[in-house]
């Protein structure tokens, strides 16, 4: 984790940005050496296959696994 005064960061910003950007980073903002603000990219979203596309084809379904159970619908 880096620091960074604020005024630094001002003279600074766009390559700040980038590189937080491209390293991942956060980065925290200091005011007087005492920290104000923590910055830090979005992380981006990934999709169900890159998620758990390691998994494809490993898994052994039973059962119709979107299908409703009995005991789920029947009345009291």
């Amino acid at each position: 984790m880096q620091t960074i005064s604020k005024s630094k960061l001002k003279a600074h910003m766009l390559r700040v940005f980038r590189e937080i950007e491209a390293s991942g980073e956060e980065l925290i903002v200091t005011d007087r050496d005492r920290p104000v603000i923590r910055i830090q990219p979005i992380a981006s979203k990934k999709s169900v296959e890159e998620m758990f596309g390691e998994f494809s084809g490993q898994l052994i379904f039973h059962e119709d696994p979107d299908a409703p159970t009995i005991d789920e619908w029947t009345e009291v």
